[in-house]
C-alpha cells in the first residue's frame, strides 16, 4: 500500500481557494457531535432529526443547527415526509473519510469496537 496516493503526489500545490475550501470543510467536520451525526446517518442511510438527536443524545435544535452547517458544505441533503425532515449523506467521500479517520486511530474497520 502506498503511503502517499500517487494522485496527491502528482497534483500541483494546492491553490489558496482550494485551501480555503478545505479549511472550511475540516472546520465543519471538527466537531464530535457532527461526527456522531454523520456516523448515525451513515449507519441508517437516512434519518430524521429527532431520531438523530436521540441517537447522539442532543437536542433536536442542536442537531438541526449542525445539520444545517453540513448541508451548507453539501455533505448532507434533506427529504421531507409530512412534518418530518430526513437527512442523508450526499458526498460520496464522507463515509470513506470517517473510515480513514478511524484507521488513523488504529481501529480495525472489521471489528465492532
Amino acid at each position: 500500500m502506498e503511503i502517499i496516493p500517487r494522485s496527491l503526489a502528482e497534483r500541483p500545490l494546492i491553490a489558496v481557494p482550494e485551501v480555503d475550501q478545505l479549511s472550511a470543510l475540516f472546520r465543519v467536520l471538527a466537531s464530535d457531535t457532527r461526527l456522531r451525526i454523520l456516523h448515525t446517518i451513515a449507519r441508517s442511510g437516512e434519518a430524521a432529526v429527532g431520531d438523530i438527536a436521540a441517537e447522539v443524545n442532543a437536542s433536536t435544535q442542536t442537531v438541526s443547527n449542525h445539520l444545517q452547517r453540513m448541508a451548507d458544505q453539501k455533505i448532507v441533503a434533506t427529504r421531507r415526509d409530512g412534518n418530518r425532515i430526513f437527512y442523508r449523506l450526499i458526498d460520496p467521500c464522507v463515509g470513506g473519510l470517517l473510515e480513514l479517520g478511524l484507521c488513523l486511530l488504529g481501529h480495525d474497520p472489521n471489528s465492532a469496537t
